[in-house]
């Protein structure tokens, strides 16, 4: 099914993106950290606003929105759970809900963990899922307000995923993730690979945002507690999965 997806770096180290629906020309805007950019790149494909949805309240991902409204108006997407800290909502979505742009449907995930009800869209036919501070490049978002458990309860519905789903994440944390994820999983030659391709890639100012599962399946350690080598190295072959993930998180808090 046909659609254009564009990734927009905004403030210092966000990204916003723009999904456009072939068929019925309808576009949706991804969070909004910095309405500047957002507007720039609108004016540059000469795109009108269908919605904007909202993957959680922090400040970093709404506070361009009123200014971006103010020129697209557009509904707004976001969490049921969370609307009391969320920009006012005109569709409100739970788990399990779908969201229609166009001949595209968007599935509703609850990604609890960095925040709760943090919610992520998964596009099947555009084979891509916006998980922002949840699930992202080499990593997972802080958990400021959940658990590790939550955390990886939501790590495993995206693994659950196709393979070839485009992860578009909120952040250009790659290269410093990278640099975590070699302390403990350094004998993986994909990440290996990764790492060098990320330091490159950086160096030259290219982003390195989206992905895809199948990397992150291979190389990002938050998705990874089973691994023998991760267990061998954290001491833990016999614990649980979980409580591998959330030795994983401290370690990376710490780092």
């Amino acid at each position: 099914m046909p659609f254009d997806l564009i990734t927009i770096p905004c403030l210092s180290d966000n990204y916003a993106f723009l999904l456009r629906d072939h068929a019925s020309g309808a576009v949706a805007l991804i969070d909004v950290p910095e309405a500047a950019p957002i507007k720039a790149e609108l004016a540059k494909q000469g795109w009108t606003l269908t919605q904007v949805w909202l993957t959680h309240h922090h400040p970093d991902h709404v506070q361009g929105l009123d200014e971006v409204l103010a020129e697209y108006p557009a509904e707004v997407v976001g969490a049921k759970a969370d609307a009391g800290r969320l920009p006012d909502l005109d569709i409100a979505v739970s788990e399990g809900d779908t969201v229609t742009l166009g001949a595209l449907k968007a599935e509703i995930f609850d990604v609890s963990g960095h925040t709760i009800n943090h919610i992520a869209f998964y596009v099947p036919d555009a084979e891509v899922c916006f998980t922002a501070d949840s699930l992202m490049a080499l990593g997972c978002g802080r958990l400021f307000e959940g658990t590790p458990a939550q955390m990886w309860d939501s790590m495993q519905k995206l693994m659950a995923l196709p393979a070839e789903t485009v992860i578009c994440s909120g952040h250009e944390y790659t290269a410093s993730n990278a640099k975590f994820a070699l302390t403990i999983d350094p004998d993986n030659p994909a990440l290996i690979s990764r790492s060098k391709a990320i330091s490159a890639a950086r160096e030259k100012g290219q982003p390195t945002v989206p992905s895809t599962l199948s990397t992150e399946l291979d190389t990002n350690p938050f998705l990874r507690p089973g691994d023998t080598g991760i267990r061998s190295n954290l001491g833990m072959q016999t614990a649980t999965d979980a409580d591998v993930f959330a030795e994983i998180r401290k370690r990376k808090d710490n780092f």
